[in-house]
This record gives structure tokens, C-alpha cells and sequence, in this order.
């Protein structure tokens, strides 16, 4: 009875030796090796450059600040946009602290926005621009936030307004598979594409 248990025990260890090599190291680097040839650009994180330097993903949203670029979606991670954490604010629609989330988010915009779209009201803000997503750091907006946007833009930076309307079409993504979601603008690729254009 012994020599059985012991023959089990050393069956046991050799499948755990065996099966941790084939699927915990082969398998992941069969499918790293097959990523690489297949879809280079996703395997490496979708990673954008400028002038040779990483400037960020498409895939993950970041922080704009300056009146000359267009705005992400607000974060609910901590710090903001931090792709090493995200999270969602798991507030729901009866809680006193979204709808204080939501007012500031909205004095926000029109603060900013408001300059440049003559009669901007509260019904007229488009609800991605005042709620985070699911992630915190969604990297699309809504085709309504950013041509909402589109005036300040193109003001601070000197363009017509029908050439950064161009670039938000150009850098609007349809749905996934054609039905999944909605179509969102890249901020991103059109912050980006922006400062190629000058101004």
C-alpha cells in the first residue's frame, strides 16, 4: 500500500511538472510567438509614437489638459486614467455622489465649451462627457461629444472648423463586428493627427 501511494504521489508530481511546462510556459509562448507574427501592433500594446517616442495606446485614454486638444470622457481611476488600475465609480443613479459628479462635470463643460457653442445648455452635453466608463479609461468618445468639442478646437488652434470635422470622421471607429457598441472617436489618434496638422 505504500509503494502505491508513493507511486501516486510521484505520478501526481511528474503530471504537475509536465502540464505547468506545457501550458503554463508553452502554450503562453506559442501564442506570444503566434501574436507577434499575426498582429504585431496589438500583441505590443497598440502602442502610438511621435516622431519615434511612445506617446501612449490606443487602447487607453490619458489626461489633455490644454483648450487646443479634445477631452477624454472623465476617469473615475486614481490617479486619473491610470491603465495599471482601472475601476468604475460603482455609483448608481440614486446616489447624491454622482449626481454631485455629474453637476461639477457639467459646470466643467460648459465653463469650457460654452465660449465657443453660443447657447450651450445642460440637455445639449452628451452623457459620456459628464459619466466615466466602465474602465476609467475608455480612449473613444461618443461622435457627439467630439463635435461638440470641434469649435474650441479648431479656435484655439486656428483651423476651420470643416477640416477638424474631417479628423473626427476619419478617426471615428465603427461598431465591433459591426454591431457591438457604438462608433467612437479616438482621442488619442485625433489629438495626434491634430498636432501634425499645426496651430
Amino acid at each position: 500500500m505504500r509503494a502505491a501511494i508513493l507511486r501516486d504521489l510521484r505520478a501526481a508530481a511528474v503530471a504537475t511538472v509536465v502540464l505547468t511546462i506545457i501550458f503554463g510556459l508553452g502554450y503562453p509562448a506559442l501564442m506570444t510567438g503566434f501574436a507577434q507574427v499575426a498582429f504585431p501592433h496589438q500583441a505590443d500594446g497598440s502602442l502610438l509614437k511621435v516622431n519615434g517616442k511612445v506617446v501612449g495606446s490606443s487602447l487607453a485614454a490619458q489626461a489633455f489638459t490644454s483648450p487646443k486638444y479634445f477631452m477624454e470622457r472623465p476617469s473615475a481611476t486614481s490617479p486619473a486614467y491610470n491603465a495599471a488600475g482601472t475601476t468604475f465609480s460603482n455609483l448608481g443613479p440614486t446616489d447624491p455622489a454622482l449626481t454631485k459628479e455629474v453637476q461639477g462635470q457639467v459646470a466643467a463643460i460648459l465653463k469650457l465649451e460654452g465660449p465657443y457653442n453660443p447657447g450651450l445648455t445642460v440637455h445639449d452635453i452628451p452623457v459620456d462627457a459628464v459619466v466615466p466608463s466602465g474602465s476609467g479609461i475608455d480612449p473613444e468618445i461618443s461622435i457627439a461629444y467630439a463635435d461638440l468639442q470641434a469649435r474650441r478646437v479648431a479656435a484655439v488652434r486656428h483651423l476651420p472648423l470643416a477640416a477638424v470635422q474631417a479628423l473626427i470622421r476619419t478617426y471615428t471607429h465603427g461598431r465591433s463586428w459591426g454591431i457591438f457598441g457604438e462608433p467612437g472617436v479616438n482621442v488619442l489618434e485625433l489629438n495626434i493627427a491634430l498636432d501634425r496638422q499645426g496651430g
